[in-house]
């Protein structure tokens, strides 16, 4: 069965906060390879502008969570979809990161004894997580793996200094993404397709990098879609890079929703870290301007716990 994967990101945007990308692969019969999957689920999932109906939503994160819709479809969703027991964050992120989990243990603010779930109950994560189950395995779909690329401050800055860029950091965590599903995957078909970065059209000196025994050929670039395919390697790969990919692409929304939990969870530790040090301390979620708010207030505990403001404010 050919693979279809998907892959975007959370926390690009902010000034505080880890970044995270995630890749999302699912396995799917031949007859179904250009079908929707919201379509081929339809007895689990739905869409966000579908009306509420028990069934569990799947779309860009932005529209699943909001701090005032709440967290809960959110986290049914991920978890139901990832189908681990994981009983705290530490756990879950040793299961799903990739190998720059030591490098946010060694943050102050990481603690990792957050729960999960940390608001859906058992009862209605088991009942999520069945009907997921059952449809899957009537549609014949599997999802067989799934990533996730964790940044905090001090690894986004040392990018940003080494490249001069804040798109090397988007860069590197794909690769690395790309290049450890190439090696946990079986030889079949896999076809990519990737949120696009910004108003960048080019992707091949990148994608090149990440498929170094192959050859990346480009069969179109531009403004509305790009796209390329990997020639020499011991399967076809095709790669979509595509706007607003996570309202077309199933596994880019389910990859959205989870870049976005993961932030939020890592969220909450960062924010219960700083407010024991800064009573009465209002949290972030790390966004442009509160960001400001909330680093001025806590410079003076910055300099007392010996962090550097460079471990914490992202430089871009």
């Amino acid at each position: 069965m050919p693979w279809q994967i998907g892959i975007d990101e959370a926390g690009y945007g902010p000034n505080l906060g880890p970044f995270v990308m995630t890749l999302v692969a699912c396995r799917v019969p031949e007859v179904l390879s250009g079908a929707n999957l919201w379509d081929v689920l339809q007895p689990c999932v739905r869409r966000a502008e579908d009306a509420p109906d028990g069934r569990l939503i799947v779309a860009d994160s932005k529209q699943v969570y909001t701090p005032s819709s709440g967290w809960r479809d959110l986290e049914t969703t991920v978890l139901a979809g990832l189908a681990q027991s994981t009983p705290t964050l530490r756990n879950l992120l040793d299961w799903l990161a990739t190998d720059d989990i030591p490098l946010l243990k060694e943050e102050a603010w990481f603690a990792g004894d957050t729960s999960v779930p940390a608001e859906v109950t058992t009862a209605e994560l088991f009942k999520a997580r069945t009907g997921w189950r059952q449809a899957c395995e009537s549609a014949g779909v599997v999802f067989g793996f799934s990533q996730s690329a964790i940044v905090a401050a001090p690894r986004f800055n040392d990018l940003i200094d080494r490249w001069d860029s804040k798109g090397a950091v988007l860069s590197v965590a794909l690769t690395h993404l790309m290049q450890a599903c190439l090696q946990q995957t079986a030889t079949e078909p896999m076809s990519f397709v990737i949120d696009k970065h910004g108003g960048r059209n080019s992707y091949a000196a990148l994608l090149q990098h990440a498929f170094s025994d192959g050859m990346v050929l480009a069969e179109q670039e531009g403004r509305e879609r790009s796209v390329y395919r990997v020639e020499g390697l011991d399967r076809p790969i095709r790669i979509t890079f595509m706007p607003r990919a996570d309202g077309q692409h199933f596994a880019v929304a389910l990859a959205s929703m989870i870049s976005k939990y993961v932030r939020e969870m890592l969220m909450r530790e960062f924010n219960r870290y700083w407010q024991t040090h800064v009573p009465g301390l209002k949290p972030t979620a790390g966004y442009p301007v509160d960001a400001v708010r909330f680093f001025d207030a806590i410079r003076p505990a910055l300099t007392k716990l010996g962090i550097t403001e460079r471990q914490v404010w992202r430089c871009r």
